[in-house]
């Protein structure tokens, strides 16, 4: 398997960021525990906190047949990007929506998601083993 995880906005302040809601665990650690568990497989990272790079790296990565699938967490773009929405639906590679904390026991805003309808699934309020299940997801094809 090939994965790409792809975190949006402040998703690169893991460990710091309110961890009463995402917990006091990095991306950094959590991406390691991703590659020693998948040992045989490549898990590749990238974060951003700008709507434009996460479309740009969908279309560079969504028709790459190396690719078993896309683990995504769009962060608060997740709620608002009809742009990213449009990227998934462009491509070819599955792509798993992926949300630390359970959205919809969080403000209403956090209710409705852009992208689900684009995704072959939605994995949330696992913590940050909302990933490894994404990946298990996309392992099962």
């Amino acid at each position: 398997m090939r994965i790409l995880i792809i975190n949006g906005p402040n998703l690169n302040l893991l460990g710091r960021r309110e961890p009463g809601i995402y917990g006091n665990e990095t991306m950094d650690v959590c991406i390691q525990k991703l590659r020693d568990c998948y040992a045989n497989d490549q898990i590749e990272y990238f974060q951003s906190n700008h709507e434009g790079a996460i479309i740009d790296k969908l279309h560079e990565v969504g028709f790459d047949e190396q690719y078993t699938g896309i683990v995504l967490n769009a962060g608060a773009y997740t709620h608002t990007s009809l742009a990213i929405a449009d990227a998934i639906a462009a491509i070819k590679l599955p792509v798993v929506e992926v949300h630390i904390s359970n959205v919809h026991a969080r403000e209403t805003v956090r209710h409705h998601s852009m992208i689900s309808g684009v995704c072959k699934g939605v994995i949330a309020g696992f913590g940050l083993d909302s990933y490894r299940l994404a990946i298990e997801a996309l392992s099962a094809k």
